[in-house]
């Protein structure tokens, strides 16, 4: 806070000094009553009134003196035209660039630590349109250029981008008051320069930018579409690839705007969440943990006992939940809301129209304004010796495969620490399978905290899981009929037996067979979209996990908010996705959940913090469910109650991260959910520990000690 308390005291010092010594800052009838004595001086010393006119210049404009405008006219009746306009030009410049560096380097810093969050926001757009910005407002004079330096000076606009922007910028201004300098007997008060006629053209000419993004807009977007003719009618005004959580919300919102709409899905509509992802495995994962719980009966004074697991059973289990949760992701019910859905495989043939090969062999074609691609992701397979020889399943084949066993695999190899991968070998171990996690990394759930990873391979490993990291696969050997795995770790390579072998290490994007390829959308690993998630044709967008960069199915659903409001309404305004708040959860148990920044981000980004820890062990609701193994930590800057990011471990984890979700999303701190009611016992309470516990931390020791002086004074002792 030293910086900017110094630069406040030296401007006011400043101000203090006029006034204290009645300094009088020229004025128009100044200039004229000593322009004839300026002329002379210039006649005899014409560099060094040049030389001292510019540096004073410099000056004015640094300090945000208010007397350029004089200056300026003055310039231009002593010097001219073109020297006037050289001088005033570049010292104008000059001067804006260091009052910038000033608040720069005097005030940022500070403002950044006081807003941070929101300059964030800010940044990003001067990082993407920061000179185009600045431009229009050196062209319209109705902003005073002084704040325009301060305020530049905040944001992380480069310095040489600033100079050159303001100086292209304040050009038209200057010639126009340096031309009115050379006729300055024609001039009766400086309001002459800047008639309303004026004022209005300087401002039409500050829109010209805009208008020109306008145009390159039209020509960049008939360039791209030059190949193609555009129907005069359309079949539909959106049409959607793909029935996954991501095309279905897209549909939805279009159905509920009385937009003509048509879904394709090529297999099961609900896409992966439903049939192969977070519907079954959940289901799973709760059968396991009934096992569990039966198994350890005595932390609930019960006598534990051995359940007989039928695999049959739990699959059939897990085959019933997904029938019952089908019909909301039907084609009854999307075809009920006014939606047209049809069974079959999309292409793309040009920007407006889809054809569309039934399952009935019927091919048609249909056009349409706008296309969203909601094709969604396969797992991944490595790329090992070996491999498609021994029969690997994936969680997409998983549950049919699998759905054949009497019980589960003996012996299981899961491919993978990550979210999937800890799932699955926690469930299956529970359910009786010896099972074995190799992952290649250092540590299990690589993009979490160390104490995370350390928490998760503790708990599978007390589950029974042999957890391998730094392991890599060499080769996949089918041998006599047996499966087995060669590894390699810190030099040593050994055998792995097992009967089957799950791979979990990661998902890639479907992006083939859909004619991105043809109409040349670009692609990495992902179909490449901007910030309103538009390909390179502004009518196609994507959404959901074909697009990234979080492939979740609440971000999926998220996205096609965007998407299909955008493609629907972009003529009038489109709208940025939003990721500044994404929370997600590995459904281990106990359950792993996160929003915004954990502590290895947020060294990462050179992002100062302090870190607020409330362990389950001390919630009464998680001591009366024998539930008390996790934690909540919480990320705030220095002294400051503002949420950075949230971890926690624990029973209902997933839930309890909803309230921080909110707090996050609408800047609420933590002394708000301090003040805020939880019901008694829940573990919702915990939320409200945790703030209690960083309210305790910034407790001002000097007000207790006054606090007890007070108390003690009232009682007169």
């Amino acid at each position: 806070m030293i910086r900017p308390i110094i630069f406040l005291a030296f401007l006011l010092l400043i101000v203090f000094g006029l006034f204290l010594f009645q300094v009088q800052l020229p004025n128009f009838a100044d200039l004229k009553t000593h322009l004839a004595d300026l002329t002379s001086w210039r006649d005899q010393a014409p560099f060094a009134s040049a030389w001292l006119t510019f540096t004073a210049y410099t000056l004015v404009t640094t300090l945000s003196i208010p007397v350029a405008t004089i200056m300026t006219l003055g310039i231009g009746a002593l010097f001219g035209f073109v020297q006037g306009l050289l001088i005033v030009s570049f010292a104008s410049s000059i001067g804006a660039l260091l009052a910038f560096l000033g608040a720069r380097t005097l005030l940022r810093d500070a403002v950044e630590h006081r807003f941070g969050s929101r300059l964030n926001v800010l940044n990003a757009g001067f990082k993407r349109d920061g000179a185009f910005y600045l431009f229009t407002l050196r062209l319209i004079p109705v902003f005073p250029f002084f704040l325009v330096n301060l305020a530049m000076g905040l944001t992380t606009l480069r310095a040489w981008t600033f100079y050159w922007v303001s100086q292209a910028g304040m050009l038209a201004g200057t010639i126009v008051y340096v031309n009115a300098g050379t006729q300055l007997g024609q001039i009766s008060s400086p309001s002459d320069v800047l008639s309303p006629t004026l004022v209005g053209s300087l401002a039409l000419l500050g829109l010209m930018p805009w208008l020109g993004k306008i145009v390159i807009h039209l020509w960049r977007k008939r360039r791209i579409y030059r190949r193609f003719q555009q129907p005069k009618h359309f079949d539909r005004n959106l049409i959607v690839i793909g029935a996954g959580a991501a095309g279905l919300v897209s549909t939805y919102i279009a159905a509920a705007v009385k937009a003509k709409v048509t879904l394709v899905e090529a297999h099961k509509m609900g896409g992966d969440c439903l049939n192969y992802g977070c519907v079954p495995s959940k289901a799973l994962i709760k059968s396991s943990k009934i096992v569990s719980q039966s198994n350890h009966a005595e932390r609930y004074g019960l006598t534990s006992q051995h359940v007989d697991v039928s695999f049959q059973k739990i699959m059939t289990r897990i085959k019933h939940v997904i029938e019952k949760i089908a019909p909301h992701d039907s084609i009854e019910r999307y075809t009920a809301l006014g939606a047209e859905v049809l069974r079959g495989h999309a292409r793309i043939i040009d920007p407006w129209t889809v054809e569309i090969r039934l399952d009935d062999g019927e091919t048609i074609k249909l056009t349409t304004r706008s296309i969203i691609i909601a094709t969604g992701a396969r797992p991944s397979v490595p790329n090992l010796p070996g491999i498609d020889q021994i029969g690997y399943v994936t969680s997409e084949n998983l549950w049919q495969k699998f759905a054949e066993y009497d019980q589960p695999p003996r012996r299981l190899v899961v491919l993978g620490g990550g979210p999937i991968g800890t799932e699955l070998a926690q469930a299956f171990a529970r359910l009786g399978s010896e099972v074995t996690l190799i992952e290649m990394a250092l540590r299990l759930l690589a993009k979490e905290d160390t104490d995370v990873s350390d928490f998760a391979k503790q708990t599978l490993e007390a589950d029974g899981v042999t957890v391998l990291t730094k392991h890599r696969v060499l080769r996949c050997v089918l041998e006599n009929g047996k499966k087995s795995l060669e590894v390699e770790h810190d030099g040593t390579v050994k055998k792995l037996i097992f009967d089957e072998i799950i791979c979990a290490v990661g998902r890639e994007a479907r992006l083939s067979s859909f004619g991105l390829e043809e109409l040349e959308i670009p692609v990495q690993r992902t179909i490449e979209t901007n910030d309103f998630l538009q390909t390179n044709y502004p009518n196609i967008y994507a959404a959901g996990d074909v697009v990234g960069p979080f492939q979740f199915t609440h971000v999926a659903a998220h996205q096609s908010w965007y998407a299909s409001v955008n493609a629907l309404f972009g003529m009038f305004r489109k709208f940025r996705v939003d990721y500044r708040v994404i929370p997600w959860t590995i459904f281990t148990d106990p359950e792993i959940a996160r929003v915004g920044l954990n502590e290895q981000e947020a060294r990462q980004q050179g992002i100062q913090f302090e870190i607020t820890r409330f362990d389950l062990g001390e919630l009464d609701r998680a001591i009366t469910e024998s539930a008390t193994r996790g934690f909540i930590k919480v990320l705030t800057p220095p002294g400051k109650d503002t949420i950075l990011g949230v971890t926690i471990i624990g029973e209902h984890a997933g839930d309890l991260i909803s309230e921080f979700v909110l707090a996050m999303k609408y800047r609420i701190g933590l002394n708000k959910i301090l003040s805020t009611p939880h019901a008694y016992p829940t573990f919702a309470e915990a939320n409200k520990y945790v703030a209690g516990a960083w309210k305790r931390a910034h407790i001002s020791q000097r007000s207790l000690k006054m606090l007890e002086w007070f108390n003690t004074w009232q009682r007169g002792t």
